[in-house]
């Protein structure tokens, strides 16, 4: 039997290993999954018998070569930072490797010896990054192939939560990890392209700059701006484009009222706080309000944010019962970020029968025959349950689709890679259409960024 290795068994890999076990009878296959902690893995894989779940510590360098020495291809669903030492082991091995993650500056150093070893790394295929890679190049490479010269592109994806759970006023919970929505667009500005100038927005400004969206039959969303909208400008060819613009989708109102606790320092994840552990929430709140012998926390934090009083803001926040005396922090030396994380992670987290959702939305704009035209594509997957998510669905199948196609010599192409070229897209977003994971494309009045179009 031909051997794959599982590296790492979290809540995205449900669909990966069920599609891997549905295939393993017709292409002879044997799944392997190894984590430190199995209980998932025999839970997803249910006692088939052509996969097996075993202990492995990624750290255990022998146990690692072995699990890897011994399989013809390794996918990594490993966190980002931990593919490193995976990857040399597949170098030294000479296996082919898989993974839904951005690749890195070390992962992108090992380039020429695995091409050298005529290897296949293939990198960011999972959903935001991959999906968007494959769908976005499928229309880019269809508007070149008429004659037609990109002149925008926007691409934006958000994890949320299905339309029939979205049961608070922030129409939001976590699908994912929640470490990075709190933390996320730190580390710099945010740096696109607008009609041929180069924007900056810094993280104080970040949720005040949004854009809005509308997707037919699931209503209006809103963006941020990602940190660097710019990073895959050349590997797309879009050197010469005038507007390029990548961002993350919420649901309308969730970027202003996220930006109190922008403004308030809650996201700070550079410092951490004294006594944590023997804080309640209010306390933590009040630690970062100015002291008043008579003003309650709540009129100080109104205050100094400027809400008003009937302002749906308050109320969001009120939701979230960060005023609470009696609930405590418990995490010591914790983060100002980590404590916001764990007091949104009461109200925000799946409940038992909640189903999440995953929206992309690209827009291409394009000249052709001195004609300016605009195609809006837009791809919504639903979540099953808690188990088969739509995160899980949308990260997980076009790896185990890509993993079989390179198992099975189908994409042969050697080197460190991402998901951009016809040999990779085209069969893996034909086969996820068998999934539900198909984009709806429409062609609009090309407006770019000024709807006079002076």
């Amino acid at each position: 039997m031909r051997k794959i290795l599982i590296i790492g068994s979290g809540k995205s890999t449900s669909y990966l290993i069920k599609y891997l076990l549905d295939k393993s009878e017709s292409e002879n296959l044997l799944i392997s999954i190894g984590d430190i902690n199995i209980d998932h893995a025999k839970h997803l894989i249910n006692n088939h018998q052509n996969a097996n779940a075993f202990l492995l510590d990624i750290f255990d360098s022998n146990s690692r070569t072995e699990a890897i020495k011994n399989s013809d291809i390794v996918i990594s669903m490993l966190p980002a930072s931990l593919h490193i030492n995976v990857a040399k082991d597949c170098i030294l091995f000479g296996k082919n490797m898989v993974t839904a993650s951005y690749i890195s500056p070390e992962m992108e150093a090992l380039n020429q010896e695995v091409i050298n070893k005529g290897l296949v790394f293939m990198n960011e295929i999972g959903v935001d990054p991959g999906i968007d890679h494959m769908s976005a190049m499928q229309v880019i490479d269809r508007i070149r192939a008429k004659g037609g010269k990109m002149i925008l592109f926007e691409s934006f994806t958000g994890g949320l939560i299905a339309p029939e759970s979205d049961n608070n006023l922030w129409n939001y919970k976590f699908t994912w990890n929640p470490r990075n929505v709190v933390v996320a667009g730190q580390g710099g500005a945010a740096k696109f392209l607008q009609e041929g100038t180069y924007k900056y927005i810094p993280y104080h400004r970040l949720f005040r700059r949004t854009e809005f969206l509308e997707v037919d039959g699931f209503g209006r969303f809103e963006v941020y701006a990602n940190r660097d909208s710019l990073k895959y400008q050349s590997a797309y060819g879009l050197n010469s484009i005038k507007t390029l613009y990548r961002g993350t989708m919420r649901r309308v109102g969730f970027s202003r009222a996220w930006n109190m606790f922008v403004m308030l320092g809650l996201t700070d994840d550079s410092y951490t706080i004294d006594d944590s552990e023997h804080m309640s929430y209010r306390d933590y709140i009040n630690a970062f309000l100015p002291y008043s012998p008579s003003d309650s926390v709540e009129l100080k934090f109104r205050h100094a944010l400027k809400i008003d009083q009937d302002d749906i803001v308050w109320d969001k926040l009120v939701e979230l019962d960060i005023f609470n005396p009696k609930k405590m922090v418990e995490l010591k030396k914790a983060t100002p970020a980590q404590i916001l994380q764990k007091i949104l992670m009461d109200s925000w987290t799946l409940a038992k029968d909640d189903k999440d959702m995953l929206v992309m939305y690209h827009k291409f704009g394009y000249e052709l025959n001195g004609k300016k035209y605009q195609i809006d594509s837009t791809m919504v997957s639903l979540g099953e349950d808690q188990t088969y998510t739509a995160m899980a669905k949308t990260v997980g199948l076009p790896v185990a689709i890509a993993t079989l196609a390179i198992l099975n010599k189908k994409i042969t192409t050697p080197g460190v890679q991402i998901p951009i070229t016809k040999e990779v897209y085209e069969p893996i977003l034909k086969e996820l259409t068998n999934f539900g994971i198909t984009f709806k494309e429409k062609e609009v009045p090309y407006l770019g960024y000024n709807p006079l179009n002076i």
